[in-house]
């Protein structure tokens, strides 16, 4: 096993937001203390079991996706102290989301599977004689609700808004609540509006907790993971929410992964196959062997050495089995994680069968895992399967994942991010108004009729 790696900067965690005054927020959640999960007031969870870390967001983040076992984060809805984490009649509630080991059926996924709550407090009953009120997402992970029951048999589903999500990719959800609204913004948009909040669990039943990405039991996972979580005891303005969005996105979606390992110079290539990320990369050709090369369905690495040198570690490989002429895809992670795509993998260079490279720059920090990963391109955007679901985190079977026009190759070889629809975004739009009239340099004489234009929209002057 290798124990080196690219030397990188880490993008730093996202403080909570202040200001001068005071706190915004009735308490905050970034998860960057996973010993006692500390909220940034300094309230440690009340229970916690079967939890994960991940570093796709902003800094750690928690994860809350075991498949086999009960798993939950558990919180006091009131402190020792008098302190509010949750108010359920007004206030709103603000979390970065990604899917864990999901996608929704729209996206070509199964979904979680189970009502999957990311917050919520007390327990769902079939006849509403305890006390409910969540916010979640159906089994095919196709909706967002916000729901509630008051345990004296009244239930109300305040909102069901039609949202896709694709596996390990971050979204911000936002919900607003008050007596006379409830409305659902996912990254700075509003999704829909619903009625005001009249159903909701009694102070007996808030006294017993909430609960971050599970219910009570720790049995319906949202299989996903959540970061930055806030509470706040007032519904939040479009204005603000947009804000949050804005100041936040490129710790998530300028991420992807927060590129522990230096990305590789792509030479992007059109003929015969369109290829967004494509060329030698980091990789140097030092030898080729055919005398024992074979063609094979598999492919994989073999011949692996580390040489220590004064610059690091100066890493070779040979590339085996595969076909002749086909490029593979190198990946490299600093630590492997199950299952893979959810760890950071950077995009390293492509090599052929049967031929020795070397990695350059030499190696120069601590661990270093190498994937080989196949041509396939199911969906012809230009980027391989494998790159998708590494490094991009895009649907390999969708060839415009955001769904505005672009291919996710040319997306990201414009350093683009192909999760954002960037026709919907007006400030990523270019609206252009030609007046013919501003190509006239000098006019004379007295105009009195319109003026003529041609084609491209120039001013054309009847002669004498």
């Amino acid at each position: 096993m290798l124990t080196l790696v690219f030397s990188v900067q880490l993008l730093a965690q996202v403080s909570p937001p202040t200001n001068s005054y005071s706190n915004p927020w009735m308490d905050y959640w970034t998860f960057s203390n996973t010993n006692t999960w500390q909220t940034a007031l300094g309230y440690s969870a009340v229970s916690w079991t079967n939890l994960g870390v991940s570093f796709l967001g902003d800094g750690t983040a928690v994860v809350v996706d075991d498949s086999t076992n009960a798993a939950w984060l558990q919180y006091n809805v009131w402190e020792a102290d008098g302190t509010t984490n949750l108010t359920v009649d007004v206030g709103s509630v603000a979390m970065w989301f990604a899917p864990n080991s999901w996608a929704s059926q729209g996206q070509g996924g199964t979904g979680p599977g189970c009502w999957a709550p990311l917050l919520e407090t007390g327990a769902y009953t079939t006849n509403a004689d305890y006390g409910w009120w969540s916010i979640l997402i159906d089994p095919a992970g196709s909706n967002i609700l916000f729901s509630a029951q008051d345990g004296n048999g009244n239930e109300t589903n305040y909102i069901t808004a039609p949202f896709d999500w694709v596996s390990n990719m971050f979204h911000l959800v936002v919900l607003t609540y008050s007596s006379t609204n409830a409305a659902l913004y996912v990254d700075g948009n509003l999704l829909t509006n619903g009625p005001g909040v009249s159903v909701y669990p009694s102070l007996e039943v808030l006294s017993n907790g909430m609960w971050l990405g599970s219910d009570s039991t720790g049995s319906n996972q949202c299989h996903g993971i959540i970061d930055d979580v806030s509470t706040y005891n007032f519904p939040l303005d479009a204005g603000t929410i947009s804000g949050m969005y804005v100041m936040n996105e490129i710790y998530y979606f300028g991420n992807p992964a927060n590129a522990l390992i230096s990305q590789a110079p792509s030479q992007p290539e059109t003929t015969p196959v369109f290829e967004a990320i494509s060329g030698a990369g980091y990789l140097v050709a030092i030898s080729t062997n055919t005398s024992g090369c074979i063609n094979s369905s598999n492919v994989w690495l073999t011949n692996t050495m580390a040489t220590v040198t004064t610059n690091g570690v100066n890493l070779t490989f040979t590339i085996a089995g595969g076909s002749n002429g086909l490029a593979y895809d190198i990946f490299a992670t600093p630590a492997l994680v199950s299952p893979l795509t959810n760890g950071i993998w950077t995009w390293m260079g492509q090599g052929y069968q049967c031929i020795t490279y070397t990695i350059e720059p030499a190696l120069t920090n601590d661990a270093v895992f190498l994937l080989l990963g196949t041509p396939q391109d199911s969906d012809s955007d230009g980027l391989t399967d494998a790159y998708e679901l590494l490094v991009s985190h895009t649907n390999p079977h969708t060839n415009d994942t955001s769904g505005d026009g672009m291919l996710d190759g040319w997306k990201v070889l414009w350093g683009m991010n192909p999760m954002i629809n960037n026709s919907a975004l007006p400030s990523q739009r270019a609206n252009y108004v030609y007046d013919g009239t501003g190509r006239l340099e000098t006019l004379f004489g007295t105009n009195g009729e319109a003026f003529n234009f041609d084609a491209e929209g120039n001013i054309t002057l009847d002669q004498p």
